[in-house]
């Protein structure tokens, strides 16, 4: 998404920790098996608090497919940045080089169990506006030696400047580290106030996630997919911070660098894998359309004669050195045939280092894993509950199966056969939105600005690939832009192919998929997010507390009484649940177990019920992505933990709607990081 935040890889990670003690790992161990418990018992379908809603303005929503994995994330890595992963898979992980996972994720429990000093008023207050004043400065210096995650968070000052990946910006990067680690670590966390020592501790991670990914992770010399200059192009294009004209001869500046990019890409990429080689290549004509709108949009400006030439010319080398690239990965991919490549997967050691600073959770990767398994099979037994009930209703007279899986995906076939016509797929989609919006207020679950602007369009080409629907949100110094809804248009798809992506968003999960998306999902989250005091917790999201929401929205709204309480919508709802927890399995099973394609495809489609041309699309994503696919579940099961806690705690005084809105006042931070601030 816009702003630093990637749904898919963010840009806080936290760091290593050292072994725990056996006491400290007895009791992770407990804790753990008290939140499964608690995670066991919010997984029962159609729960009695669920209220019934019958001929609601949403139930004769015609439903549709949609073509590619649901992702909300947003805008690859940081386009135009060395190392920010691919697409859906950047990846700014964190820490040291050499150490393992939590140091830094311990302290940020301090930073939030932590008491204040507190001698008198007077000094709080002075080591927070000092603090404060270090954050703006860290910002505005972080700004201009990247311009790219600059313009995603909505900051336009440096955007003429393209970052060059090449050997002496890595030293520059990892000599603004060094300067500010230093500098923050002279910092007494304990004078700070809560939201200040949060703030601390979290640009320090986001300091330790830097150096991770430059000097252990090392992305940018395997990922090829990881350089694409489209995204700051595309916003600086056509988000109206200036007048046409100045952003114009911002853009002249900036295209100049290209050539020089992509031959510090070139000079970069040493040992590159296949899959995140093809993904670029597929990106790269999505690239150089959108420099040629770019040089249309000029010819037709107002700029000077002199200008428009300078533009056809720049274009035209920015051109060139993208087929240039282009070539250059091409002849690679061509040589794995005979000298070998780099394997996608990334190994246990590497896995559970990017996890612990992408998820930024309580568990290991592994832990999060078992509690995955545990979780599906409360979900598959749920819904075999509700595929006997619907037996008769949907299959009539036909033998039931006794394989579960056999029964339910009979069921879910059946009841997949009601969706939306293929012409009609955008249409219903931008209906829906407004019928979301108008319920969550409706049912008091959450104050929403019905002036706040949400675009659904297709999804734009220098993104394909990767994920079939995404959100692109403004960053918090530009909250009033546009928010783009983007969908992967059916267009070119065969009918088998468009068919299979239909019945897999039919009816009813197409109006789920809005949910996590639009609205209460993504799109609500990030506006939220935006509004947050602390500007450090909205630039450095956390993407599992933001896929977490989402998830948790898709909950909240049956919950709630949309979609009837209808056994249908249960079924599907855990269907997509599942898929949710699915990805965690399949995520740590891939990079860690070495599952195999054929075994994806039969965990995805017969074990998920997945339509055959999700579950492919999934493998690929899981082939160009790395641990963000467990952040669903991960973020989901912790705020559902939270809620639980919440409402033993207050009892009586609980309140759905202001803990929704407490939880989103923090910006995107880690839900754990949310807890301590909320629970203090």
């Amino acid at each position: 998404m816009r702003s630093n935040l990637r749904i898919n890889d963010n840009l806080l990670r936290f760091g290593p920790v050292r072994p725990a003690t056996l006491s400290t790992r007895l009791f992770k161990m407990i804790k753990t098996k008290i939140a499964l418990a608690v995670l066991m018992t919010t997984l029962a379908v159609a729960p009695a608090g669920a209220t019934t809603h019958h001929k609601t303005s949403h139930s004769s929503a015609k439903s549709g497919g949609k073509s590619g994995s649901h992702t909300a994330h947003a805008k690859n890595s940081k386009s135009g940045k060395s190392a920010k992963g691919s697409s859906k898979a950047n990846s700014k992980s964190t820490g040291k080089h050499g150490k393992t996972k939590a140091v830094a994720a311990a302290a940020v429990v301090a930073a939030v169990a932590a008491p204040s000093l507190k001698p008198s008023g007077t000094p709080e207050r002075r080591q927070d506006r000092s603090f404060d004043g270090q954050s703006s400065q860290f910002l505005n210096a972080l700004w201009r030696i990247d311009s790219e995650s600059a313009i995603y968070a909505g900051k336009y000052d440096t955007a003429a400047s393209l970052s060059i990946p090449d050997k002496a910006g890595h030293a520059k990067e990892l000599a603004f580290i060094d300067e500010w680690k230093q500098r923050f670590s002279a910092i007494n966390a304990s004078q700070l106030s809560a939201k200040q020592r949060t703030d601390l501790a979290l640009l320090i991670n986001k300091l330790d996630s830097d150096r991770f990914r430059l000097t252990t992770l090392k992305e940018y010399e395997w990922n090829p997919a990881s350089y694409n200059v489209a995204g700051p192009i595309d916003l600086i294009l056509n988000t109206e911070y200036a007048a046409q004209p100045q952003r114009l001869r911002t853009l002249l500046k900036r295209i100049a660098g290209i050539p020089a990019y992509y031959e510090a890409a070139r000079a970069n990429i040493v040992n590159p894998t296949r899959e995140h080689t093809r993904l670029a290549i597929a990106q790269a004509p999505g690239v150089q359309t959108l420099l040629t709108e770019v040089d249309k949009a000029a010819q037709a400006s107002i700029l000077t004669a002199v200008e428009k030439q300078q533009f056809t010319q720049r274009v035209n080398a920015a051109l060139t050195a993208v087929d240039g690239y282009v070539a250059f990965l091409t002849e690679m991919d061509k040589q794995m045939d005979t000298s070998g490549r780099r394997s996608f997967r990334l190994g246990k050691e590497l896995y559970e280092q990017k996890f612990a600073f992408d998820i930024q959770s309580g568990s290991t990767a592994e832990q999060t894993y078992q509690k995955a398994l545990a979780a599906r099979e409360e979900l598959l037994a749920n819904m075999e509950r509700i595929s006997d009930e619907l037996w008769d209703k949907t299959m009539g007279s036909a033998a039931k199966p006794a394989d579960r899986f056999a029964k339910i995906g009979k069921v879910i076939d059946k009841l997949s056969e009601r969706h939306v016509k293929r012409e009609d797929f955008f249409a219903e989609i931008r209906r829906q939105v407004p019928v979301l919006q108008d319920w969550v207020i409706s049912h008091n679950l959450l104050t929403l600005d019905p002036k706040k602007q949400l675009e659904v369009r297709a999804t734009p080409a220098y993104q394909a690939g990767v994920a079939g629907a995404s959100i692109d949100a403004p960053g918090p110094y530009r909250p009033q832009d546009r928010t783009y809804y983007n969908v992967t248009p059916l267009d070119g798809a065969t009918p088998e192919a468009a068919e299979s992506s239909l019945r897999e968003y039919n009816y009813w999960i197409l109006q789920i998929l809005n949910i996590h998306e639009a609205i209460p999902g993504h799109y609500a989250q990030l506006v939220y997010a935006n509004k947050s005091p602390s500007i450090v917790k909205s630039i450095f999201g956390n993407g599992a507390m933001v896929e977490g929401w989402a998830v948790y929205g898709e909950r909240m709204m049956l919950e709630s009484g949309y979609g009837d309480n209808a056994p249908e919508m249960w079924l599907m709802y855990s269907k997509w649940n599942l898929r949710s927890v699915t990805n965690t399995i399949l995520d740590y099973s891939v990079h860690v177990l070495g599952m195999t394609e054929e075994q994806a495809i039969d965990l995805l489609t017969r074990q998920a019920f997945q339509t055959r041309s999700e579950a492919v699309e999934k493998w690929h994503r899981v082939q160009v992505s790395s641990v963000q696919l467990t952040s669903y579940f991960s973020g989901y099961s912790e705020i559902m933990e939270l809620r639980e806690q919440r409402k033993q705690q207050l009892g009586a005084k609980f309140n759905l709607k202001e803990f929704h809105e407490q939880f989103l006042s923090y910006g995107s931070a880690p839900v754990r990081v949310i807890k301590g601030l909320m629970t203090q």
